[in-house]
């Protein structure tokens, strides 16, 4: 067999390309640098990536059946706005879950050691809002409720989470400044935490359940209000 050559090992495939391709335009759609109603051109794209437009034109028909983009011939792509009505699906299907979550850990009765991490985030949630960096607040936010997934231990449930918290994350990002600021998300969290660590399950679930609709009914109005649906 002809040994293979270090070059030719190098060479990245189609594949990879359309991979990496489709990860790096979709991080700057979730993290709002490319926002809704941006307009790009494929050939633009391809020259910013550094690759030809092969691999952009099928990073981009993956975001497109994903709803992040429209495809639009001979024209390039645009950014899809956030949908308020998008959102509230979401965020009804992930506080749900999320409750089921606490259920699951309070039903254990779990230890200080285990809860350590989820007073820890909501601690760096509190120093975030006193130093006014709402990034870092929103960071600290997401590390709590991700640690709450998966201390419940159940790997079903937390990949339809992880399912929607990126586009969650697009729109959290998006009013992040728009909304008030955020002081009650510290006062529930460490409510939650007490009820995990007294196994109240039925607690746990009606504390987390109020804080995300709290949450939606929030971020919603403001998509609804900023975002208007022919953008």
């Amino acid at each position: 067999m002809k040994p293979v050559s270090r070059r030719a090992a190098a060479t990245p495939t189609t594949d990879s390309l359309v991979d990496l391709a489709y990860l790096k335009l979709r991080q700057r759609i979730l993290d709002n640098e490319w926002p809704p109603g941006a307009r790009a051109l494929e050939q633009e794209l391809a020259l910013e990536l550094g690759m030809s437009r092969t691999p952009v034109r099928e990073a981009l028909i993956r975001l497109s059946n994903e709803g992040l983009v429209e495809v639009v011939p001979r024209h390039g792509v645009r950014v899809l706005p956030v949908s308020a009505a998008d959102m509230d699906e979401i965020y009804r299907v992930i506080g749900s879950l999320e409750a089921t979550a606490a259920e699951i850990i309070a039903e254990r009765k779990p230890k200080t050691a285990e809860l350590k991490p989820l007073e820890d985030a909501t601690r760096a949630m509190d120093a975030a809002l006193k130093a006014d960096d709402l990034q870092a607040w929103a960071l600290a936010d997401e590390r709590f409720h991700r640690t709450l997934v998966e201390l419940a231990g159940n790997r079903l449930l937390a990949a339809i989470v992880y399912n929607f918290w990126d586009r969650a994350h697009r729109a959290r990002m998006f009013t992040q400044r728009l909304r008030a600021k955020p002081t009650h998300s510290t006062r529930e969290h460490l409510e939650l935490v007490r009820a995990l660590r007294r196994g109240d399950k039925q607690a746990a679930r009606e504390i987390h359940l109020a804080h995300r609709e709290r949450a939606r009914i929030e971020l919603t109005d403001i998509l609804a209000r900023y975002l208007p649906p022919n953008l």
